[in-house]
């Protein structure tokens, strides 16, 4: 709780608009009650108004200051459905079938998001990443100057030696399964943007592999390799202040004895606070790893490089984990322009 108490606190400075597609999920209630009680911003509720009442009375979750919006009879419904048939036009979708794809609380919410009706975006409880991401790539999309759009998790951990005291960002463990060097490279930029922004730190990113300075061979760490170099020269081109270093295995990334003999000379060895997985495969299983058998508190997935914040939580996830995800993309969105230039600027359906 040390660091998500300290967003907690920053967001009450600045509350936020959130909108949760899945109104009716118990989880999703507790911790929209959870974040108005703690003065966080407004939650807004998706669904129809009487099942949501029946939940929160089944679980005794008061309402008092919780918005409920049922997308089917809401009066923004005709001007979104013309902003999404303009978005898809091209697709060759039609206003009746736009109206039909908006009764569906993800892409309704997507459009929240996008119009500047909600600040961000907390979905997943009961879906798959796809039914989460697809809304969201088709109506708010990648922000400009940002050409990939990923995810990370945040672990808070017991063990305060680890990460920035006992915190780490780690991407991408959600969205692209087999990253090339460029897309490894944004990945990287980005996870390290979003750590600076969010710890006001001094990102230390370790790119990941199974080997270390080529203690092994393979065309996987070469990769490794060039994204790292690459990763270096995009940061330097976008004024991030942040070490990046790699390939790494994640002991010496982590552990500083270890490091001291692999990589003496490193100034990301032994004291990484940002791990950059070579695929999800590796990412996702890390991240559900760290999670359940370390017991860590893990808030994701942050995605990043969407033109608005947005969050594609794990069905597994928790109330507690939910309201920490909740309170990030809040956070986010307060100075979302510094992470990417120009973000937010157009609406959707505008000429760009």
């Amino acid at each position: 709780m040390r660091f998500i108490g300290s967003i907690f606190e920053k967001l009450q400075r600045h509350p936020k608009r959130i909108v949760f597609p899945e109104g009716t999920e118990p989880r999703v209630l507790q911790a929209a009650r959870q974040f108005y009680s703690l003065r966080l911003g407004v939650p807004i509720l998706l669904g129809d108004r009487t099942a949501v009442k029946a939940a929160a009375a089944a679980l005794n979750v008061s309402l008092d200051g919780l918005r409920i919006i049922n997308p089917e009879e809401s009066p923004d419904l005709d001007s979104f459905v013309k902003r999404f048939e303009m978005l898809r036009r091209s697709k060759g979708v039609n206003a009746d079938e736009a109206r039909k794809t908006l009764s569906n609380p993800n892409y309704f919410g997507a459009m929240m998001v996008a119009m500047r009706q909600a600040d961000g975006l907390v979905s997943g409880t009961n879906e798959s990443s796809g039914g989460v991401l697809r809304p969201l790539f088709q109506i708010i999309k990648v922000a400009p100057q940002a050409t990939t759009a990923s995810s990370c998790m945040v672990m808070e951990v017991e063990d305060t030696r680890f990460g920035e005291r006992g915190v780490l960002f780690m991407g991408d463990c959600g969205v692209i399964p087999d990253p090339t060097v460029d897309q490894l490279a944004d990945i990287a930029v980005s996870t390290a943007r979003l750590f600076r922004q969010l710890t006001g730190a001094r990102p230390r990113v370790a790119l990941l592999s199974f080997s270390t300075k080529g203690s092994a061979t393979h065309p996987s760490i070469g990769k490794v390799q060039a994204a790292t170099a690459l990763a270096t020269q995009k940061a330097h081109t976008v004024g991030l202040d942040a070490d990046f270093d790699g390939e790494l295995q994640v002991d010496a990334a982590l552990i500083p004895e270890i490091a001291a003999r692999k990589v003496p000379e490193s100034q990301v060895a032994g004291r990484a606070n940002v791990l950059i997985f070579p695929d999800l495969n590796s990412g996702n299983i890390a991240s559900k790893l760290i999670q359940h058998i370390a017991r860590a508190n893990a808030y994701g997935q942050l995605l990043l490089g969407l033109d608005r914040p947005a969050a594609d939580v794990s069905r597994g996830s928790s109330p507690h984990d939910i309201l920490g995800v909740t309170a990030l993309v809040g956070l986010q969105s307060i100075d979302y322009e510094t992470l990417y230039p120009g973000a937010g600027l157009n609406l959707p359906g505008d000429h760009r």
